[in-house]
């Protein structure tokens, strides 16, 4: 693990390639089965509730009616997540030709909003533990692996293909420290494995 200030990276974070490929996996991140939709910052149920009067219009009538009877987001405060339908769907996914999306990246893709999804959906398959100090944890779930074989197959690195929500979550001058730490990390490994 490294740091870069408050912050605690897992070391695979520095090394990994990825480049989503939705239309190998199916937009499988929005899907996954658990109970447990996306993990919510608690101000997010706030933007959440301003967006959805515009990202609704993709919605089906099952998932407005599951947002209608058990509300926008679950879990206590602190502990927030979005609903998801039978366990597995995210409330808000929708999907085109067969490809799961998300209906508040439509809504902002479109200009209806200011606001373009929840910061753990915009962040994967990264996660952001709380343990005191942010801990950023890779996800490398086998739903994944396109998107994986294609940053390897491209050479984009995690670390860049995710400079949008690292950048939204930690700011401009903390994703250049981070870019610039994974790029000495991933270099040694190099070194290293040339030995």
């Amino acid at each position: 693990m490294f740091v870069i200030g408050e912050c605690v990276i897992e070391n695979e974070v520095a090394g990994a390639s990825f480049a989503c490929d939705v239309h190998a996996c199916r937009g499988a991140c929005c899907t996954l089965p658990g109970g447990r939709g996306a993990p919510l910052e608690d101000a997010e149920a706030d933007e959440i509730a301003r967006a959805l009067p515009h990202a609704g219009q993709f919605l089906t009538r099952a998932s407005l009616r599951a947002i209608e009877s058990g509300g926008i987001v679950e879990g206590p405060a602190g502990d927030l997540a979005t609903p998801c339908i039978a366990g597995r769907e995210c409330v808000y996914a929708y999907f085109e030709e067969g490809i799961a999306r998300c209906s508040f990246e439509a809504a902002y893709e479109r200009g209806l909003t200011q606001w373009r999804k929840p910061l753990s959906c915009h962040l994967f398959p990264i996660r952001i533990r709380h343990f005191g100090k942010d801990e950023i944890h890779y996800e490398m779930i086998a739903e994944c692996a396109p998107g994986r074989a294609r940053g390897e197959l491209q050479r984009v690195p995690l670390a860049e293909f995710l400079r949008e929500p690292l950048t939204r979550r930690f700011g401009e001058a903390w994703y250049q420290e981070f870019l610039r730490a994974c790029g000495a990390r991933a270099a040694a490994d190099d070194r290293a494995g040339a030995c």
